[in-house]
C-alpha cells in the first residue's frame, strides 16, 4: 500500500486531519475473509486455511469476542484491515513454549496485560493478594504474571528474537515514562526499557495501531514511524534541527527576569501557535523553509530554551519538544517527579501538545503527541465489526465473571473531562469525548437481544467512563484546540462546555422502545454536578433507569481534600439529592442514593476523615463497601502520594507538604472512620478521637460517633478437679 512520508505525516498532524481508519487499502490476506473467532490454536488456523498469522496478540485476559474487551477490538480492527490475527490468551509464562503455539507472526507481536493493570488486578490497595480474577475462567486468580507486559514481551523475544514487539493497553499506556510504582515503593523506568519492546502505543490506540500494522506490512521499521502520534519509542538521541524546551528544573537562575508561570495557560497561545511556524522558519539560520524534521537540510543542532522563557521565544511548534527531568532525577528528587507529572498532564491535549523526552541512562524515551480523537463514524465502524459477543468456544461452560457483568451493556462513548486526580481514565483515554451515533448504539442493543445467550430483556448499562458525558464537548473547536485545562468541570464547569443532556435523554427513550427490551439500567458512574445543569435528564434517569438505588461518588465531604481530588464541593451532592428525591417521589418510587467515598487520599488527614465520619453519621449513612486510595501509575494523586507535593499548583521546593497517609495503620484508621458503625473499628477510633481531643464524640446515644468501651469484668473462678 502507499505509505506516507514523515514529512507528509507531520503536515497531516499539523492540520489535525488524520486518515480515517476504514480508508486504508486492505492487506492481501483479506481474501481469507472473516474468522468466526480469532484463532487460538493451530487447528483453528488450519480450519481457516491459514499457514501463518500476520499479527499475534498476547493478552492477560481470557479471549471474549465482545467490544468491551480490548483484545477483541484490536483483533477485529486489524482483521478489518485485511490481516490474519491470532490470539494467545493467558499463556503460561515459565518458558517461551506457549508463545510459539501459533508460530511466528509475519509482522509483529501485539502485547497487552488486558483490560486491567496486572498489579491492580492482583493486589488490593492494602497490597493483599486478591483471591479471584474477573477476567479469567471461573474467576481463578494467578493466571497472569505481575507486570504482564514485561514478562510477555520477554518471552516473545525468547520465542522469536527478531520479531517486532508492539506493546499497548492500559498497563503499558500508564508506564510510558518513569513512573512511581506503589507495589515496589520506587520509581521505575519506562516499560519500554524493561520490556525491550520496539514501540509502545498509548491510549485507545486504534489510529496508531492501524498505521503501524500497514507500515510493517510495507517493509518499514520503527525508525520510519518515529513521529507517529500516540506512540513512544526508545531513541539513542533526539532528532537534529528540533527545539528543546528545557523543563528539567524547578528553580531557575534569578537573572531571568519576569518569569511567567510555566504552568499557566496564556490566552495568547493560540495566536502564538499560529505564527510561530512561519516566523521560526524565516528567522532560524541554516533551516530551509521546506525542510522536514528528517530531511538532510535540517542539520541545525537542537536549540535549547529554558522553560520560563518559552513564551517569549519564537519556535516552530511542529519541531519542538519538552525535556522532562531524567529518570535518575525523578528517582532521587520527589519534587522533580511532581513537576514532571504536572508537565505531562498539561501536554495531554492532542491539538496543542508537544512531544516529551526523558533520558533513561544513555537512552531517550521519546513520547509523541496524543492521537487525534476518533470521529463518530469511526467509532461506529469499530463497534459494528463482527463480534460474536461471547467467550471463545474453547472455554466451554466455564464462567468468566467480567463477561457476565458486561455482556448486556453498551459502551456509548470514550474519554472523560472530569480530571479526577485519583483516576487514570483521563490519562489513558483523553479529555475529549468521543461518542457513537445514536443509530449505532440502538443497533448494538438489537444485536445483544439477538446474539447474547439467555438475554432476559435487560440492558445492564448505557455508558462508558461516565454515564452522562455523551456528546458533551467544547462549544468552540477553536478554544478546544488551545485549551490546557486539566478538567472541564473543576474548579467550576467551564462556560464553553456543552451541558445539554438531551442527546442522552433521547437515547434512553429510544432504547426503551426497542422490541424485546424490558428495562435499561444505568450502571456507569454519574457526574452529578454536571447533571445538575439539566434537571430533565435527572428526571428521566430517576423515573426510568434507577432500580431502587443509584451509586454516585462525592468521594469526600471536606473541601481541603476535595481540592486535591479535583472534585466539586459536597453542596453539589446535596443539590442533586434534592432533585433525586423530588423526582423519585413524583414517579411514586422509594429510591436511595448510595454515595462512595475514598479514605487515605493525599491531602486527607485524620481531622478531615473525622468530619467526613460525622457527615455520614448525621445522614445515617453506614457504608459497607469503602475504597482506600490506590496509587495507580501516572495519576496526579499518585504524584502527590510519592512527592508529598501538589502538582495542581506550581511545584516549589519550599512548598508546604501535603498530608500523606502511607503507613498501613494510618490507612486502616482512615478507612475505619468511614465504617464508624463497625464495632471492630471502635478501639482504633477511640484512640484516634482521644489524640484529636474529641472525647466528646465517645458515648452512648445517637449524638455520639461511637460508644464508650465496655468495662472488662474478671471471669469468675470455678472449682475444677484436677485429673
Amino acid at each position: 500500500m502507499p505509505q506516507k512520508s514523515e514529512e507528509k505525516s507531520s503536515a497531516s498532524d499539523s492540520e489535525h486531519s488524520p486518515r480515517k481508519l476504514f480508508s486504508y487499502p486492505k492487506y492481501w490476506a483479506e481474501c481469507f475473509d472473516t474468522a468466526p473467532y480469532l484463532p487460538m490454536s493451530r487447528d483453528e488456523m488450519d480450519q481457516l486455511g491459514w499457514d501463518s498469522c500476520d499479527i499475534i496478540i498476547v493478552t492477560g485476559d481470557a479471549y471474549v469476542d465482545h467490544p468491551s474487551f480490548g483484545m477483541a477490538v484490536i483483533g477485529r480492527l486489524l482483521e478489518a484491515q485485511g490481516f490474519r490475527v491470532g490470539i494467545i490468551s493467558q499463556p503460561s509464562w515459565d518458558s517461551a513454549d506457549h508463545f510459539k503455539i501459533l508460530g511466528k507472526p509475519n509482522l509483529f507481536f501485539g502485547i497487552t496485560a488486558g483490560n486491567m493493570d496486572s498489579l491492580i488486578n492482583r493486589y488490593t490497595a492494602d497490597l493483599r493478594m486478591r483471591s479471584d480474577d474477573a477476567y479469567t475462567p471461573k474467576g481463578e486468580a494467578g493466571r497472569r504474571p505481575d507486570r504482564s507486559v514485561i514478562v510477555y514481551s520477554q518471552r516473545c523475544r525468547e520465542a522469536y528474537y527478531d520479531t517486532p514487539i508492539v506493546i499497548g493497553g492500559i498497563e503499558a499506556s500508564l508506564r510510558r515514562i518513569a513512573q512511581y510504582d506503589y507495589w515496589s515503593d520506587s520509581v521505575r523506568r519506562s516499560v519500554l526499557i524493561d520490556s525491550n519492546a520496539n514501540i509502545l502505543l498509548f491510549g485507545n490506540a486504534e489510529r496508531a495501531l492501524v498505521e503501524v500494522a500497514h507500515q510493517f506490512a510495507a517493509g518499514k521499521t520503527v525508525a520510519d514511524m518515529k513521529f507517529l502520534r500516540g506512540t513512544a519509542r526508545v531513541a539513542a538521541e533526539v532528532p537534529e534541527g528540533w527545539t528543546e524546551i528545557d523543563s528539567t528544573r524547578i528553580d531557575w537562575p534569578s537573572k531571568i527576569e519576569q518569569l511567567p508561570n510555566p504552568y499557566e495557560y496564556n490566552k495568547n497561545d493560540e495566536e502564538n501557535s499560529e505564527t510561530q511556524s512561519a516566523e521560526t522558519k524565516s528567522s532560524q539560520p541554516g533551516r530551509s523553509k521546506t525542510a522536514s524534521p528528517d530531511s538532510d537540510q535540517a542539520t541545525q543542532a537542537v536549540r535549547i530554551i529554558p522553560l520560563p522563557l518559552q513564551r517569549k521565544e519564537k519556535y516552530d511548534s511542529q519541531t519542538t519538544y519538552i525535556r522532562l527531568p531524567s529518570f535518575n532525577k525523578v528517582t532521587n528528587d520527589p519534587a522533580l517527579y511532581a513537576h514532571a507529572s504536572r508537565v505531562l498532564h498539561q501536554e495531554a491535549n492532542p491539538y496543542n501538545a508537544k512531544p516529551l523526552v526523558q533520558k533513561h541512562g544513555t537512552q531517550e524515551i521519546w513520547v509523541n503527541t496524543p492521537p487525534i480523537p476518533l470521529e463518530t463514524e469511526e467509532m461506529d465502524w469499530i463497534f459494528d465489526l463482527p463480534y460474536q459477543r461471547r467467550p471463545h468456544p474453547s472455554y466451554g461452560d466455564e464462567k468468566i465473571p467480567a463477561y457476565d457483568m458486561i455482556k448486556t451493556s453498551v459502551n456509548i462513548m470514550r474519554g472523560c473531562f472530569g480530571g479526577c486526580t485519583f483516576c487514570s481514565i483521563t490519562e489513558h483515554e483523553g479529555r475529549i469525548i468521543q461518542s457513537r451515533s445514536e443509530e449505532s448504539i440502538l443497533r448494538e442493543i438489537g444485536k445483544i437481544r439477538d446474539q447474547v445467550p439467555g438475554f432476559t430483556g435487560t440492558i445492564s448499562d448505557l455508558g462508558g467512563p461516565t454515564a452522562n458525558m455523551y456528546k458533551l464537548n467544547c462549544k468552540s473547536s477553536k478554544i478546544q484546540k488551545t485549551c490546557k485545562r486539566l478538567s472541564c468541570v473543576y474548579p467550576s464547569i467551564c462556560k464553553h462546555l456543552k451541558t445539554d443532556h438531551s442527546p442522552t435523554t433521547q437515547l434512553y427513550r429510544k432504547a426503551r422502545e426497542i422490541s424485546g427490551v424490558k428495562r435499561v439500567a444505568i450502571a456507569s458512574g454519574l457526574r452529578y454536578d454536571l447533571a445538575l445543569k439539566d434537571p430533565e435528564y435527572i428526571e428521566e434517569l430517576v423515573t426510568h433507569h434507577v432500580g431502587g438505588y443509584l451509586k454516585i461518588a462525592p468521594e469526600h465531604s471536606e473541601d481541603k481534600t476535595l481540592s486535591k481530588m479535583m472534585k466539586p464541593g459536597i453542596s453539589a451532592y446535596d443539590d442533586f439529592k434534592v432533585l433525586f428525591d423530588k423526582f423519585s417521589k413524583k414517579a411514586g418510587k422509594e429510591q436511595y442514593l448510595i454515595p462512595y467515598f475514598i479514605a487515605a487520599h493525599p491531602g486527607s488527614d485524620a481531622e478531615d476523615m473525622l468530619n467526613l465520619s460525622l457527615w455520614l453519621k448525621q445522614r445515617n449513612f453506614r457504608p459497607d463497601q469503602v475504597q482506600t486510595f490506590y496509587p495507580s501509575p501516572m495519576a496526579l494523586a499518585t504524584a502527590m502520594y510519592y512527592s508529598e507535593r501538589n502538582p495542581l499548583e506550581k511545584v516549589r521546593y519550599k512548598s508546604e507538604k501535603l498530608a500523606i497517609c502511607k503507613d498501613i495503620d494510618q490507612r486502616r484508621l482512615q478507612k475505619a472512620f468511614l465504617r464508624y458503625h463497625d464495632e471492630k473499628n471502635w478501639p482504633m477510633l477511640r484512640e484516634a478521637l482521644h489524640e484529636l481531643g474529641r472525647n466528646d464524640l465517645i458515648g452512648d446515644g445517637d449524638k455520639f460517633l461511637i460508644p464508650k468501651a465496655k468495662p472488662k469484668y474478671p471471669q469468675k473462678r470455678t472449682n475444677q478437679r484436677r485429673r
